[in-house]
């Protein structure tokens, strides 16, 4: 019988509330009461609703699949139990955006059995957290299953506006939720409901399901319907990714709540994680001998962790037939040399270290060589380019490879349409990815503005950080802007120089992106070279998508700054009440300055600086400030 989840899990989930409670329905209430969860039967259909501050930000909404294949019917279940629990602990990751992530939620689990056994049996688990709601069903299941499709729904209220992209890597607008009929939208999802009430409808612990986005139920409705990529097929017990809910009152709240999905995911996997280090990392444009030494040299000199080969070491990506277990230069790229084992000598005698980029055409037949062998070489990392996303089967084997990159102790960059979901909390070792539009498509601080308070509330984002190259200047901004970008966009990986190559790389390659551009040592180098890449702290000031934003992380007793600016100049703020109100500091602060001479036209200002202050100061159209704030000596 098609559709007999939804239509079991209606009927069936009305007799249990009816057996274990006074009222139809079922709530479950964040620690701090300011989220809830109600499950609730209606004409013998199984619904739900979620609040925040008393306010219904959910409107009534299906939950379930449909199943295909199943011959039985709904009076062959019954309840087994239901168990509530409470969670009220933190934990320490090996790396985040703070060094501690808060976990408390209050949780119910309804388990169903089956007279039957042919029939599936289920539970749904509901968790309330602080920063946010979540479900997800769990299949116990000895035999095949196979779900055609999902039918859970998000009702928003009328008149929502949402910022929506049809693709990981596409143009955020943000508009009228009936206006994206007819389009499946990525998640995060946000939407605005009111003036001070923001929600935000995610996916997390996406392992070896398929990938959810999002489609409204008709034309008519303001009712959005989980849409898988593909149909999803199990033997044996598995439980689904979960369904997110988040909101705030502004999206700055949400946007420092976003390790709501890291707490969905299994703890750290990795027994020893002592190999696992975040960092800055210059691209080698010129794949040559001679360009690795010069990103060496230069990662020395600017506290740069890393140096990273792009596509083009093993031939070119696009062809089966290029070997990822050769060095062989793609003629198309670089005329070469290319001498890659001399270059990881040479940088491991820095302290820098290698890593390589490996498209998936490469990775899906030859990952079990190339795994090993990269790491005899001295590899520190691989990148995987382009991998297959979104059905269950890539879903799964993009999930595997990390788990193996971890056996070989091989950190790892996902491109290009991957979304984080959490997983980086079981496997550390998943430093980043991309699944962002990032600065290889030339955005402007309006389009940062917007992945900022959309795509970063799923995790870390590899936005490939230009500096000199001509689109900052002409398509992207200012220079000031770039710094601060480096601070708010949160990547453990944080790539800089994507374009840009040292003095002393070869002049005669044009290089990737057909760059001539050569890293010249202007003064406001200094905030990246004492830049950290993860943090112990982060403060989200304030900031709406598309117009402005104000970000403040701290690393031991440093704290930086970020500041973007759209399209309108704009009058901003700083309050420095988050600094120790018994420490002095000094701030040196990075603005666009047109009356520089430098080429990148960045001032920097020394100022002295309590928790007691507030700083006025002017953002241009598309500028930006960084900031650096230390102790006073």
């Amino acid at each position: 019988m098609k559709n007999i989840f939804r239509s079991l899990g209606i009927f069936v989930l009305a007799l249990v509330f009816q057996s274990c409670t006074s009222a139809n329905d079922v709530h479950v209430s964040s620690p701090n009461g300011k989220f809830r969860f109600e499950l609730l039967t209606e004409d013998s259909q199984l619904y739900y609703r979620a609040f925040f501050d008393d306010k219904e930000i959910i409107g009534k909404s299906i939950l379930g699949f449909e199943l295909s294949d199943t011959s039985n019917t709904t009076q062959n279940l019954e309840i087994k139990e239901v168990k509530e629990s409470k969670v009220a602990t933190d934990w320490k990751p090996v790396y985040g955006e703070r060094n501690l992530y808060p976990e408390q939620y209050h949780q119910s689990i309804v388990t169903f059995s089956s007279k039957d056994q042919k029939t599936p049996l289920f539970q749904l688990n509901i968790r309330a957290y602080n920063e946010g709601l979540a479900f997800q069903y769990a299949f116990e299941n000895a035999g095949q299953l196979t779900i055609d499709a999902e039918v859970t729904e998000f009702t928003l209220p009328a008149n929502s506006e949402v910022w929506v992209s049809e693709q990981a890597q596409g143009a955020i607008n943000k508009t009228k939720l009936a206006e994206i009929s007819n389009k499946i939208v990525e998640r995060p999802l946000l939407a605005e409901l009111s003036d001070s009430l923001f929600v935000a409808l995610g996916e997390a612990a996406l392992v070896d399901f398929a990938r959810m986005k999002f489609a409204l139920a008709d034309e008519k409705s303001t009712t959005l319907v989980a849409s898988l990529d593909s149909k999803v097929v199990f033997d044996g017990p598995f439980t689904s990714p979960w369904r997110t809910i988040m909101a705030g009152n502004s999206t700055s709240e949400l946007l420092e709540n976003n390790y709501l999905l890291l707490n969905l995911n299994a703890p750290n996997a990795i027994k020893n994680s002592d190999w696992i280090k975040p960092g800055k990392v210059i691209r080698e444009v010129t794949l040559t001998t001679d360009g690795g030494i010069a990103c060496v040299d230069f990662a020395v000199k600017h506290n740069l962790q890393y140096i990273e080969f792009d596509a083009g070491w093993y031939g070119n990506e696009y062809d089966d037939a290029s070997d990822a277990t050769t060095i062989t230069v793609d003629p198309n790229r670089s005329k070469g040399p290319l001498d890659l084992k001399q270059v990881i000598k040479y940088a491991e005698s820095k302290g820098i270290g290698v890593i390589l980029y490996v498209n998936r055409r490469a990775l899906e037949k030859q990952l079990d060589e190339v795994l090993p062998l990269l790491k005899s070489w001295g590899v520190k990392g691989i990148k995987y380019g382009f991998v297959n996303v979104g059905p269950q089967e890539w879903t799964s084997w993009l999930h595997e490879a990390v788990r193996k990159a971890a056996d070989h102790g091989l950190m790892i960059d996902i491109h290009d349409e991957y979304r984080p979901t959490g997983y980086s909390r079981t496997y550390p070792n998943l430093m980043t990815q991309e699944g962002i539009r990032g600065d290889e498509e030339s955005p402007d601080n309006t389009m940062v503005l917007k992945t900022l308070f959309t795509r970063m509330l799923a995790g870390a984002g590899d936005h490939t950080n230009c500096y000199f190259a001509e689109r900052v200047d002409s398509k992207m901004g200012s220079h000031a802007s770039q710094l601060a970008k480096a601070v708010m966009i949160y990547s453990p990986w944080q790539f800089l120089y994507w374009y840009d190559r040292p003095e002393n790389s070869p002049g005669a390659h044009k290089g990737a992106g057909n760059s001539t551009n050569f890293i010249l040592e202007v003064p406001e180098l200094t905030f990246f070279d004492q830049m950290p890449t993860v943090w112990d702290d982060t403060k989200v000031l304030s900031g709406y998508p598309g117009e402005y934003a104000v970000v403040a992380r701290r690393s031991e007793d440093t704290w930086f700054v970020g500041a973007l600016n759209g399209i309108q100049e704009r009058d901003s703020e700083i309050s420095f009440d988050f600094l120790d109100p018994n420490q002095a500091y000094t701030a040196t602060i990075f603005t666009d300055d047109e009356e520089m001479k430098t080429h990148s036209r960045v001032a920097l200002e020394k100022r002295n600086l309590t928790s007691e202050d507030v700083m006025n100061f002017k953002l241009g159209k598309h500028k930006g400030m960084a900031m650096v704030i230390k102790m006073a000596q």
